[in-house]
């Protein structure tokens, strides 16, 4: 179960507490009865290594951009087209 803060708006009180996420947000003080509210605090995972980088959780929009790509040297090869029946099959004789 997650543990959340809580601090007091009207006598500062701040407490922990153990709550399932099912479970509504606490709304009254223990101490003085007045209002509470939760309490973020940042999140205690810390990725070390090698094999992490800063820009492993970026989406694609806020990296760099690529390297252009090279233009052309020359016509590109045709594509040859085969019919199936190649023209050295169909003039053959027998021996």
């Amino acid at each position: 179960m997650p543990t959340y803060a809580y601090a007091c708006k009207d006598c500062s009180h701040s407490f922990d507490i153990q709550q399932s996420f099912s479970e509504d947000s606490l709304t009254v003080c223990p101490e003085c009865g007045g209002r509470l509210r939760k309490k973020f605090n940042s999140v205690g995972v810390v990725f070390k290594g090698s094999g992490f980088y800063r820009t492993d959780s970026r989406d694609a929009a806020s990296s760099v951009p690529a390297a252009p790509a090279k233009a052309d040297a020359g016509p590109a090869p045709a594509a040859k087209a085969e019919s199936g029946t190649s023209s050295a099959a169909a003039t053959s004789s027998p021996l």
